[in-house]
């Protein structure tokens, strides 16, 4: 596999794949607000009658996921190593604080995605509550019931808040980045690309929070 090794197709590969993650986050909530309607078993049930595109799906986002990461981490040492001896006082002129931790952001997500691949994909984190061992009145998994009792532990839904949080700086910065990287950073499309990243990223923020805030204010029941 070729891989670039110049800074910009460095930073091309980063753009290319945080927007494939992106799309994942965006239609990863769609489906899941299928809970709303009291419908979140019968839609993962549908979807897993497609196994390829599944599995498909999950190489996919876990190669873009390592990559990201990758060239993430390598062009962040390189600009360290650039200037390695940190300025007496550090200016900050359009560097937004989004901008500024995104590394850290980063690592926030990378270890919440492992807690929650644990919890609702491979189930492992509370076995009581496992929607494989126990089927709705349909005989499916019960999703609905393992996220609603996940989600009225107050410790966990704020753990999830947090963790979401997280994530919507780390796409507040991430988003305008990535079609920057592009070049579309000219005085006509810059202001609409900073706008429009900032919109998706607290829409997306407040979306993924409604599901275990609703759950802890008793909004959603079973």
């Amino acid at each position: 596999m070729l891989l670039p090794t110049s800074t910009v197709g460095k930073k091309i590969m980063m753009a290319i794949t945080g927007q494939v993650l992106a799309i994942f986050i965006f239609f990863h909530i769609a489906g899941n607000s299928t809970i709303f309607f009291h419908a979140l078993n019968g839609y993962v049930v549908a979807l897993y009658k497609l196994p390829l595109f599944v599995w498909g799906g999950r190489l996919v986002l876990f190669l873009a996921f390592v990559f990201h990461i990758w060239y993430g981490t390598v062009l962040k040492l390189e600009n360290h190593a650039a200037k390695p001896e940190p300025y007496a006082k550090t200016r900050y002129l359009q560097a937004t604080f989004a901008g500024r931790n995104q590394i850290w952001t980063g690592v926030i997500v990378a270890v919440f995605l492992i807690y929650h691949l644990l919890q609702f994909t491979f189930q492992v984190t509370n076995p009581a509550v496992a929607a494989d061992t126990h089927p709705d009145a349909l005989g499916r998994p019960d999703i609905f019931m393992m996220v609603a009792q996940s989600f009225r532990q107050i410790g966990i839904s704020g753990v999830y808040v947090v963790s979401l949080a997280a994530l919507g700086l780390h796409l507040l910065h991430g988003i305008q980045s990535s079609f920057q990287t592009w070049g579309m950073n000219n005085e006509r499309t810059l202001p609409v690309i900073e706008k429009t990243g900032n919109v998706v990223s607290v829409l997306l923020f407040f979306w993924y929070c409604a599901i275990p805030v609703a759950i802890v204010l008793g909004l959603l029941k079973g």
